[in-house]
């Protein structure tokens, strides 16, 4: 064979590409198996794929993702309940602490109309209750005293009514006297010069004599105040004592107390223990008024103070006051 005859030599390393027959053809080709087909095309040779290069790290982490917009928070009503996001989830708020849900469960507070009715009725049951016991303890003198002790209580203020009563009595017949007398002048001077003696009395610059009692009070720790005299003035006066004297000292209206215990002075005169009241007045009313429970002769004993009392008929006031004109005051008939 020449050399155009030849088959032309493979490349090296190349494969020669194979001819693909078609599906139909191999069929038809079957009857005509002397004719030979159409030559087929070649397929273009593969290229090589270069080599899979290993994902770096940055290739392998996922890349930012875009902010999601924040969910509203539903609102908490009566009956509802704050959703908590858990804490894996982004945007997550820190747990409440168990003081912090306290406080929110208290304020602000949830009251129904109930509720409501419920705490304004518990208020008056206690401003009521209050009331009762305040009142329940002012009156705890007198619910301990004894009956013989309120018995003599009712007889005082009875005899201070009658006593009132009787005073009113005088009075009027003093007017009918004045208004029905011939020598209304004459009757006028009498009734002034009584009227001067009992002025007279209670301002201290007359003497006194009349039934009444006598309190001595010993001190010899020297722990009597002297408040705790001013106390028994005032007693003897609610007695209706008309006329009083502490040792050598008249006191009247305008008397005051001054000093620590020991050094008691009244109306600015020293006065020392023990200390003579002389009462004038109805026996009967004085004497009880000073030893009703927590009056003046238990307070005195309480003090470690020695108190005595005795009734008599007659009882002196000789300690006078020197009379005082007043600077301003005048009588409105001048």
């Amino acid at each position: 064979m020449s050399e155009s005859g030849k088959k032309p030599e493979k490349p090296a390393g190349r494969e020669e590409p194979r001819p693909v027959e078609p599906a139909g053809e191999s069929g038809e080709s079957g009857g005509t198996a002397g004719k030979p087909g159409p030559r087929p095309r070649p397929e273009p040779a593969a290229k090589p794929e270069p080599e899979a290069e290993p994902e770096t790290e940055s290739e392998a982490e996922p890349g930012p993702e875009p902010e999601k917009e924040p969910e509203p928070e539903p609102v908490a009503g009566p009956g509802l309940e704050p959703v908590e996001p858990s804490a894996g989830e982004p945007g997550a708020a820190r747990p409440l602490t168990g003081r912090q849900r306290l406080a929110n469960g208290l304020w602000p507070p949830r009251l129904t109309r109930a509720q409501l009715t419920v705490a304004v009725l518990l208020c008056v049951l206690g401003l009521g209750l209050a009331i009762q016991v305040r009142s329940t303890s002012d009156n705890s003198a007198l619910r301990g005293a004894r009956q013989e002790d309120l018995v003599r209580i009712l007889d005082e203020l009875d005899n201070r009514t009658k006593r009132l009563e009787d005073e009113k009595r005088r009075l009027e017949n003093q007017k009918t006297e004045l208004e029905s007398s011939s020598n209304q002048a004459a009757e006028a001077r009498k009734q002034t010069a009584q009227k001067e003696d009992q002025l007279g009395i209670l301002a201290g610059t007359v003497a006194a004599q009349g039934p009444g009692i006598e309190l001595t009070v010993s001190d010899g720790k020297g722990a009597v105040e002297a408040d705790k005299l001013l106390d028994t003035i005032q007693e003897l006066r609610a007695a209706g004592a008309e006329a009083i004297q502490i040792n050598d000292v008249r006191v009247v209206a305008d008397t005051y107390f001054s000093g620590s215990a020991g050094k008691v002075e009244i109306d600015g005169k020293k006065v020392s223990q023990p200390y003579k009241f002389k009462v004038i007045g109805k026996p009967q009313d004085l004497e009880p008024a000073l030893n009703i429970p927590g009056g003046v002769v238990q307070t005195l004993e309480k003090e470690q103070a020695g108190v005595s009392v005795s009734r008599s008929e007659k009882i002196i006031v000789d300690a006078l006051r020197p009379a005082k004109r007043p600077d301003y005051a005048r009588s409105s008939s001048q």
